[in-house]
This record gives structure tokens, C-alpha cells and sequence, in this order.
């Protein structure tokens, strides 16, 4: 095989970050979408939401989510290798796995540690479990783990998308509608359900975009891999 050969191979690892971000955007609509919400969650239905199918689902869904975002952005650092954009990219990978590392950890007890409340309560026909349930989410450490988690995500969104903006190779707008949908993940939660599914559908599209222009971009910038 000879080096023109090898120039005009596409970049793997680029097209593998925009396949992460696309599916990334997909799991966040499916979250959105799966989760049953329930207005009172003192309530014994609050806590059969918990044990059911569409809870587990939705936020295993979230937790891939909050993993394929951050490989998406290694794959812009690469992307932008031997520019004055990658390190901010690559800052942007970093701050964006911690950040999803310690939103992940909130999301997880969520998965199994409400199941399991949620699970006792129904059999046991008893709605204080509800409170049990509240009083674990609610937890003034999990809260702040989480919180400080999802101000990473969107700093490393910024970051990736004023990346873009910069790159000249990228439509620059492209990398901001994920950004301001990711930096407003904290107040949709206080949204309601059909807000949130909303929410979830831009994420998908805006997630959708991004990873199609880094599709494009590398098939007409070819790089060696």
C-alpha cells in the first residue's frame, strides 16, 4: 500500500468519536423518553416507578450517555492533533470524564439503589419506603457530587465547542447547541416530563449534528491514522 494510500484512509478514531456523540444523543432522548415520572415521589407510586423496567432502562441509558459524550471529545482532540485547538479539546476530555465519573456515581445508586427501595416498598405495600427512597436521593453529599459533576460536563462542553468554533474546519456552530443543551442539564430536571422529553430530542439532534459534521470534516480533510 503506498502513502497516498494510506493519506486518503479515513481517521478511525475520528469517526469513532462521531459515532459516540450520535449515540450518545439517542441514550439521552431514550432516558428521557423511558423514565417514568411520578409528580409525588412520597408516594407508593413513586416508588413503583422505581422497580420498574423503564427506570433501569432510562438510566442505564443516561449512565452510556455520560460515557460516550467524553470519548467524543478525545475524538475532536484528535481530530484537531497538531493545532492551537487541541488542548482545548483535550481539556475538554478530561473535565468531561471527571465530570461524568462523578454524575455517573448519582445515577448509579438512582439504578440500583432506588430499585431495590422501590422493590421492598411494593411488596411490602408501604409508602414511608418512599421517603426512605427520597431521603437517599436527596443526601446532601450525593447532592453535591452530583451537582459539581454536572458543572464539569457543561465547562467541558464550552470548552469542546469554542474547539469548534475555532477550528475553521468544523461549521463553528456546530458544537454549540450541545454545549448550551449540556450546560442546562442541572435546570431540566426541574421541567416536566413532556419538558424533559423535549429537552432529550434536542440533545439527540444536537448530538446528532456535531457528530455528522466531524463525519464529514474527516472524510474531506483525510489524515493518516
Amino acid at each position: 500500500m503506498s502513502v497516498s494510500d494510506l493519506a486518503s484512509r479515513p481517521n478511525r478514531r475520528v469517526r469513532s468519536g462521531a459515532l459516540a456523540f450520535a449515540f450518545a444523543g439517542v441514550l439521552f432522548l431514550i432516558y428521557e423518553v423511558a423514565a417514568p415520572r411520578v409528580t409525588d415521589q412520597t408516594s407508593l407510586e413513586a416508588a413503583e416507578s422505581w422497580a420498574s423496567a423503564g427506570w433501569a432502562v432510562a438510566h442505564l441509558a443516561a449512565i452510556v450517555g455520560l460515557i460516550l459524550i467524553p470519548l467524543g471529545y478525545g475524538a475532536l482532540r484528535r481530530y484537531f492533533e497538531g493545532t492551537r485547538n487541541e488542548n482545548s479539546a483535550a481539556l475538554a476530555a478530561t473535565i468531561g470524564y471527571i465530570g461524568s465519573a462523578l454524575t455517573i456515581s448519582y445515577y448509579g445508586a438512582e439504578v440500583y439503589g432506588l430499585k431495590a427501595i422501590g422493590q421492598r416498598a411494593v411488596t411490602d405495600n408501604d409508602a414511608t419506603m418512599a421517603e426512605v427512597g427520597n431521603a437517599f436521593r436527596n443526601d446532601s453529599t450525593a447532592v453535591s457530587v452530583f451537582v459539581i459533576g454536572l458543572a464539569l460536563i457543561a465547562v467541558a462542553a464550552v470548552l469542546a465547542a469554542m474547539a469548534v468554533w475555532r477550528s475553521g474546519t468544523l461549521h463553528r456552530w456546530s458544537g454549540v447547541p450541545l454545549a448550551a443543551l449540556l450546560v442546562t442539564m442541572l435546570p431540566q430536571y426541574f421541567l416536566p416530563h413532556a419538558g424533559r422529553i423535549v429537552w432529550g430530542a434536542l440533545v439527540a439532534v444536537a448530538a446528532l449534528w456535531l457528530a455528522m459534521q466531524m463525519w464529514k470534516a474527516d472524510a474531506g480533510a483525510p489524515q493518516v491514522s
